[in-house]
């Protein structure tokens, strides 16, 4: 582990910051697991697109209680912050998609629980980019 993780880890606003993350991620989790069994069971859509659509549109709701709340990044660029969340968000969906995919064709798994296993499993991706690049202190935009 990096001396900047381990020093991390040792300020207590950075669990705090977690336990609103996570509090944040899971208000976006149940949206998320709400429009993704919508999609694949009445909308019949693949799980991928299911998944596509059910991040769509839970991650703009997670970008405002974030920026606001979890990190209070209030008074850097919106616009700049956001693009970061995107990317971040982007990637962890990316991984999310993946575990998906193999546990969906490799495993057997139920979309539906396969879905909620792989967004639990790419959160910690996305805390740590969002923490240490979209609301970093210091982060203001151009």
């Amino acid at each position: 582990m990096s001396a900047r993780v381990l020093q991390g880890m040792r300020r207590s606003h950075n669990w705090v910051q977690l336990v609103k993350f996570c509090l944040v991620g899971g208000s976006g989790y149940v949206v998320n697991l709400i429009v993704f069994t919508i999609a694949f069971e009445a909308g019949n859509l693949h799980h991928l697109m299911a998944a596509t659509l059910a991040f769509a549109v839970a991650v703009t709701n997670n970008f405002w209680w974030n920026r606001h709340w979890t990190f209070g990044a209030k008074e850097g660029s919106a616009g700049f912050q956001a693009a970061r969340f995107l990317a971040v968000s982007v990637a962890a969906f990316l991984v999310a998609a993946a575990i998906l995919e193999l546990l969906v064709t490799g495993s057997g798994v139920h979309e539906i629980p396969a879905q909620a296993i792989s967004v639990i499993a790419a959160t910690p991706l996305s805390f740590i980019g969002n923490k240490m690049w979209s609301f970093a202190a210091g982060t203001r935009g151009p």
